[in-house]
């Protein structure tokens, strides 16, 4: 049998890191399911630095360095395991080894586990963001457009939440730095962030009560009627995993979107003799909150945002991000009861891109 010595379990890894992330009810940008980002795996077996030392069983075939370890250690990825080899973090009696390496029975191998990108990305770092008022019980943030919120694949770093516990260092005690719904990347505006496991509690029933007020202004291309409903289900799009979609979309979700235009303009398409392209200044209100609903709800009526090239939509007049802000936030105050109202101004960018519409009077 394989002599493995090491000890540490998962959970008294991440400790070291901070809070294992749990479920939270989403808004537009977060992905709905909490299992859709399970970071439960953050290590495995061997905490990070300490060796991992094995002694090749009689039984096991020689082969490579990499495929030996990644059939004696289950727990980490071969890619992973192949990265920790390149990088010197693995010997083989004693020498510093390659992945082509040629090990077989008897043969001993120390691996020094190295922290994943996943076990390091609950950290405080400082990051850039406006609180446009906090309580005992909660913050609002006003976030910029190009932060992302939380960390995930490819982002482990630089987040809103890396930026809150920096900022709240007490956050490190509760779910998800305390952050209860989302916004998408490229999507600015406001957000509530919880403070303690009880208002947690609180705002993740009103989101579930869907009594929280959120309202966002978007520019889509078009010119779109007065206003009226999106009632349909959102899910995974089956030939574009990065895309939401409503058309034969892998297992949908109930999602609804309130809309109404407010203004209709024209903006100019490219040089002073290009043709102009119609634009609506619409409002909408969220009834569920799916990753990407309002943007994929807009582009299911032929509107997509400017900007939103993912789902159709054009970068006109300066639009180089979707043109989404969500302006308006209200709930209930965990602590009280008494109705919340908050506002946010549109950003320096998409006010530029707002301006330079010519706007039908």
């Amino acid at each position: 049998m394989s002599d493995i010595a090491s000890g540490r379990s998962l959970k008294q890894a991440a400790s070291k890191t901070g809070p294992v992330p749990t479920g939270a009810v989403s808004g537009d940008g977060l992905l709905d399911d909490p299992s859709d980002e399970n970071l439960d795996d953050v290590l495995g077996g061997g905490a990070a630095g300490e060796p991992i030392l094995i002694t090749v069983p009689s039984g096991q075939r020689a082969d490579r360095l990499d495929k030996v370890l990644a059939a004696l250690l289950a727990q980490h990825s071969r890619s992973r395991l192949q990265g920790w080899i390149e990088a010197g973090h693995v010997r083989v009696n004693g020498a510093i080894a390659k992945v082509r390496t040629l090990v077989g029975p008897t043969d001993r191998i120390e691996v020094r586990v190295q922290p994943s990108p996943e076990s390091q990305a609950f950290a405080p770092e400082p990051i850039d963001f406006t609180v446009v008022a906090d309580s005992a019980d909660w913050i609002v943030v006003d976030k910029p457009a190009g932060l992302v919120t939380h960390p995930g694949a490819g982002n482990w770093h630089g987040t809103l939440l890396n930026g809150l516990l920096h900022r709240y260092p007490e956050l490190v005690r509760v779910a998800r730095a305390g952050i209860v719904h989302r916004l998408d990347k490229d999507t600015s505006g406001l957000m509530v962030v919880a403070r303690h496991e009880t208002a947690q509690t609180h705002l993740v029933r009103q989101l579930q009560a869907r009594t929280v007020g959120r309202e966002y202004l978007a520019l889509v291309h078009g010119r779109l009627g007065a206003g009226g409903t999106v009632d349909r289900p959102l899910g995974r799009d089956p030939r574009v995993p990065v895309r939401m979609s409503v058309e034969r979309p892998i297992a949908p979700k109930p999602a609804m979107t309130h809309y109404r235009a407010e203004r209709q303009g024209e903006a100019q398409c490219g040089g002073s003799h290009a043709a102009a392209a119609p634009v609506t200044q619409v409002v909408c209100r969220l009834e569920t909150g799916r990753t990407h609903q309002i943007r994929v709800h807009m582009a299911s009526l032929g509107h997509p945002l400017l900007g939103d090239v993912l789902y159709g939509g054009r970068p006109l007049a300066g639009a180089a991000r979707q043109m989404l802000h969500a302006r308006t936030l209200r709930f209930d105050n965990p602590a009280d009861g008494v109705l919340l109202t908050f506002q946010s101004c549109l950003p320096e960018d998409m006010l530029a891109v707002q301006e330079s519409i010519r706007w039908n009077s």
